[in-house]
């Protein structure tokens, strides 16, 4: 049987065994809630990184083909950082509008919508040669709708548990499984059906997989009783403006401004100064409400957000290769046996749905006996193990290198092994830092505020984009010697020396931050 459709059966097969197992496990802990964000997050998320598996592939391959492949890498590098970066920059508006005027309920099922039409749309750019136009409002109905998705369905589910309650963390890990379970499944699939059949294929099924998702979301709303719902139901619904209520003036808005992100995510360098003044002035905003807040505790634990802010921004900025640097690498310089560079975006995901459970099991253990790292040394492990990562693949880029200025293909073993530590990584990392983002947070700007979290990752995208321009092949004809000597002198750099250094910083601070946390963990 063919290796890579053979994984894909095996990867539906095993999910189809595993997902029960965790929720029959889980089920009495906790709300039913937490198992329809589960599956709906799960078809989010499978939709999204079907796409991004195939995403850089596609832009070097087949829709800058025509350019040297050096400029073609560029090009995409840039594009790949822009729209990721404004994808983690929507949240921060689609979680005000949330808290302010939405509800959870509403901005959750327009985000889908939304990404369910811009998959659609970068299908019929792959399928019937709608070129950048199609490809560009794809990716601009992506952003938009992911502004009111991402941040509002983790937001709605802390609404579930109170501040301190000691199942949060375990939930907030179950629902990062289920995020994963969807990321992989997607590059399997999309990544096949892209890759060996179809681009526009895959980009389609990444699409319905959306769709899936708010089906799920929508039919099970009976389970949330009366959460998520807009502040003001009546304003909400009221004729507002040239007789149109509120709902309606959000979703025509929405696809107004959807034309703006398709220009950003094409002209990145504009994006890059609106990130910057827009960041600062956020940071800044945050900084003087925590210095101004009535309870000093409050205002201390928003230091420990910003603080955090910073360190969570670090270890994306390497993670985030995955779908841009290291997929190229992936799919030129790595021995692949017979399996697509894509589907290769399915080990993170694989690891973090057989460890997620071990993970929280190894957190509650130590919470038992008041021996659980606090937050601040849980980001430090993450740090640790990011750079353990780069230090894996370097070493298998570096053994390949031969001394005639020849080189063979990269075992696939060492990407198998970065992979391993940067998912045991995002594991110390990512859910907790979900988690604490809604305990150290006010109730009344939490939206606001998770919004703010992914502000974070819109700046690692970016800065991502950036380093992946510096690995970029500078001439069609360079030697695969050259080409790989680039992307280790980056990855060793920037993945271990700058994340070792990061890391010692946050050591140095940990006691302090601890201690303005002032009980949450």
């Amino acid at each position: 049987m063919d290796l890579a459709l053979g994984l894909l059966i095996f990867g539906w097969i095993f999910v189809l065994v595993w997902v029960p197992i965790v929720i029959m496990s889980q089920r009495k802990m906790h709300p039913k809630a937490l198992f329809t964000l589960f599956f709906t997050e799960m078809w989010e998320r499978f939709s999204f990184y079907g796409m991004r598996a195939l995403l850089i592939l596609y832009m070097t391959k087949v829709l800058f083909d025509q350019m040297a492949q050096g400029e073609a890498d560029a090009r995409a590098y840039g594009i790949y950082g822009a729209y990721n970066a404004l994808l983690y920059a929507a949240p921060l508006l689609g979680g005000l509008l949330a808290d302010r005027i939405m509800g959870f309920r509403h901005a959750i099922i327009l985000g889908g919508v939304l990404m369910a039409l811009g998959q659609f749309a970068l299908a019929l750019s792959a399928g019937i040669s709608l070129g950048e136009t199609s490809f560009f409002i794809g990716l601009g109905l992506l952003t938009v709708g992911n502004g009111f998705f991402k941040p509002n369905i983790s937001s709605f589910l802390g609404t579930f548990y109170t501040q301190n309650d000691s199942r949060k963390d375990s939930a907030f890990t179950i629902f990062y499984m289920g995020i994963n379970i969807g990321a992989f499944l997607a590059p399997l699939t999309c990544g096949y059906l892209g890759q060996r059949i179809d681009w526009s294929l895959g980009f389609l099924v990444a699409g319905v997989g959306m769709v899936l998702g708010v089906v799920v979301f929508w039919r099970n709303m009976r389970a949330f009783e009366f959460k998520g719902t807009p502040p003001d139901i009546a304003k909400y619904t009221k004729p507002f403006f040239m007789g149109l209520n509120k709902q309606w003036l959000i979703i025509i808005g929405s696809f107004l401004v959807v034309p703006i992100f398709t220009l950003l995510i094409n002209a990145e360098l504009v994006t890059s100064y609106i990130l910057v003044i827009g960041g600062i002035g956020i940071i800044g905003y945050l900084i003087i409400s925590s210095l101004r807040a009535e309870n000093k505790q409050d205002g201390q634990r928003m230091i420990v957000f910003i603080f955090l802010f910073f360190f969570h921004m670090i270890f994306w900025m390497l993670f985030e290769q995955a779908g841009g640097s290291l997929n190229i690498l992936t799919d030129r310089y790595v021995n692949l046996h017979g399996l697509e560079a894509s589907q290769l975006q399915s080990l993170n995901p694989l690891y973090i749905i057989l460890l997620a459970p071990v993970f929280s099991w190894i957190w509650a253990k130590l919470r038992k006996v008041n021996r659980e790292p606090s937050t601040p040394i849980k980001f430090l492990f993450g740090l640790l193990q990011m750079a353990i990562g780069y230090f894996v693949i370097v070493w298998g880029i570096r053994s390949v290198i031969g001394t005639e200025g020849q080189a063979t293909l990269v075992p696939l073993i060492f990407l198998i092994g970065m992979y391993f530590f940067h998912t045991t990584g995002e594991l110390s990392l990512s859910p907790v830092g979900l988690s604490v983002v809604t305990k150290l947070a006010p109730a009344k700007v939490v939206g606001f505020v998770m919004g703010a979290w992914f502000l974070s990752i819109a700046f690692a995208h970016k800065i991502a984009g950036e380093l992946g321009k510096l690995i970029a092949e500078p001439t069609e004809g360079t030697l695969a010697t050259d080409a790989l000597k680039a992307f280790a002198d980056v990855y060793l750099i920037w993945g271990v020396y700058i994340v070792l250094g990061v890391a010692v910083i946050l050591l140095v601070l940990s006691p302090i931050l601890k201690k303005w946390m002032h009980g949450v963990n």
